[in-house]
């Protein structure tokens, strides 16, 4: 079973995302653009709910949130019923810890999903991505690695994923007005 999603990403500038934009609009298939408002609630585990141009979602990753790959449980839903999620978490006693507001740019590149990302407050970002099981997710990690690289873009320390979202996390307020 794909279940496991397996993902790379990095920080670009604003120049490569314009870039990388027009390489994937000739070289790939735009699947859709959107824009997201997701918030991550403030439990143990990783659960957020998000809404979109389609709809909305609430979704829980296992593992931690930088890890090259995570089991992944999603369920879709009327964007209509986000407030209600919001309000279902909320009545469990999980308050909203951040919210992220994204514009999203997603292509179909010979079978590996690539988001183009601009997130207010936190800046630009490429994510590829592709579901695996457990028995091939090294492969399709370092078949990831190896296309970023192709890119031009060099992939961004763990390190500094962690300390740009813990910035965000503590400021999204300041940093989203």
């Amino acid at each position: 079973m794909s279940n496991i999603e397996v993902e790379i990403r990095s920080f670009i500038t604003k120049e490569q995302f314009e870039n990388l934009l027009e390489f994937f609009k000739t070289n790939a298939t735009l699947d859709k653009t959107d824009y997201q408002e997701t918030y991550y609630f403030d439990c143990e585990q990783d659960l957020r709910i998000q809404k979109n141009n389609s709809g909305c979602k609430v979704w829980l990753k296992e593992g931690k949130i930088h890890d090259d790959h995570r089991k992944e449980i999603e369920i879709r839903l009327e964007g209509k019923d986000f407030e209600k999620l919001e309000d279902l978490f909320k009545s469990l006693g999980h308050g909203v810890q951040v919210k992220w507001f994204r514009e999203r740019n997603q292509f179909d590149w010979n079978g590996i999903k690539v988001c183009l990302d601009y997130t207010k407050g936190y800046g630009y970002i490429i994510e590829l991505e592709k579901m695996a099981s457990e028995d091939n997710k090294q492969e399709i990690l370092l078949e990831l690695k190896q296309r970023l690289k192709e890119l031009n873009v060099l992939e961004t320390p763990k390190e500094e994923f962690k300390t740009k979202f813990d910035y965000y996390t503590n400021n999204w307020k300041s940093l989203t007005m």
